[in-house]
Parts: C-alpha cells; sequence; structure tokens
C-alpha cells in the first residue's frame, strides 16, 4: 500500500504522516526532504521558494519511487505538496488500486477562527527555520488553491471545518 498525502501548508501533512508512520511500521518519504537534498546538494538551481517549478522537477522522481516500491510489494508513506492535480494520469489501473489519496486542506472559516493554533504547531514535526510565509493571506490562498486544483481533478479532499484532531483521527481509522 502507498499512502500519498498531499495538502498546502501548515495543513499537517508531516503530522498525519509521523502518525501513519506510528500506527502502520509503514516507511515514510518526505519530498520535501528530497527537495532539500537536490538544491542542498547543487543538483538544482532550483530555490525553496520555486513551488511550481519544483512540483515539475520532483513529481516524475516521486511518481517513479512510487511505482518502484508498488512493483516490489513494498508499503511507503509518501507526503508532501509537490504532487501535481492530475497525478493519477501517470499510474496505470494495477498500480492505483494500492494507492491511498490523501488531500488535506482548511476551510477558510477554520483559518480565521485558528489561525494561532495553525502557527503555534508548525514546527511539531519539523523546525520551520524561516516562517514568515505563515500568514493568513497567504494560508487561505494556498488552501483554496489546492481545494479548487484537485476538485477539479476529481478528488475527494479532506477538509478542515472545525476539529483538527478528530479529522486526524479518522484518518487513522480508515482500514487501509
Amino acid at each position: 500500500m502507498i499512502i500519498l498525502i498531499t495538502g498546502a501548508s501548515h495543513t499537517g501533512k508531516t503530522l498525519l504522516a509521523q502518525r501513519m508512520l506510528e500506527k502502520y511500521k509503514y516507511p515514510y518519504v518526505s519530498i520535501d526532504h528530497i527537495k532539500m537534498g537536490l538544491i542542498r546538494s547543487g543538483n538544482t538551481e532550483l530555490t525553496p521558494e520555486d513551488d511550481d517549478k519544483l512540483t515539475e522537477y520532483l513529481w516524475p522522481i516521486v511518481r517513479e519511487l512510487i511505482k518502484t516500491a508498488i512493483e516490489n510489494d513494498q508499503n511507503l508513506i509518501v507526503e508532501g505538496c509537490y504532487i501535481p492535480f492530475d497525478w493519477r494520469k501517470d499510474f496505470d489501473d494495477e498500480y492505483l488500486k494500492v494507492i491511498r489519496f490523501i488531500c488535506l486542506a482548511f476551510s477558510d472559516s477554520y483559518i480565521e477562527t485558528h489561525f494561532d493554533d495553525i502557527k503555534d504547531h508548525a514546527s511539531d514535526i519539523e523546525s520551520r527555520i524561516e516562517d514568515s510565509y505563515c500568514r493568513i493571506d497567504n494560508i487561505k490562498g494556498s488552501n483554496r488553491a489546492y481545494i479548487e486544483g484537485f476538485k477539479r481533478s476529481g478528488e475527494m479532499i479532506t477538509l478542515i471545518e472545525d476539529d483538527y484532531e478528530q479529522v486526524i483521527s479518522d484518518l487513522l481509522k480508515d482500514n487501509i
């Protein structure tokens, strides 16, 4: 089983991946770690701010990593924001039947009501050395883009509207 977790910045993708790792004992790959390894090693001139270009650059690597895991009958959690809206086109049905897709997104009202919590929990799993991006307008815009983009592609969105911990708990209750 491949668990593919995506969503806008600060939605708790890494937290969910960590909790799934603990529950299922599946290995976990962070697309952010791949990104930073490629950037820091000089294998790309892209920077962490080049989001759209990074998706184009990283997705072929991540896609083939997923295919390799499936072909070897291995379980894997893959987490990150660099997953294109039309990601399914890159997999045939045999691959898709073993991929569980999760997209986390906040509603505008959740962001307005819980913005301080979002900021307070930004470094729960990994340290955010520089987090000036975390402004209410950026978070709202990013979440809307994920909701609209993935809905256009026919994907289900896990929309967090009220109780964050309950949503994460419910995702962990789902059998895989």
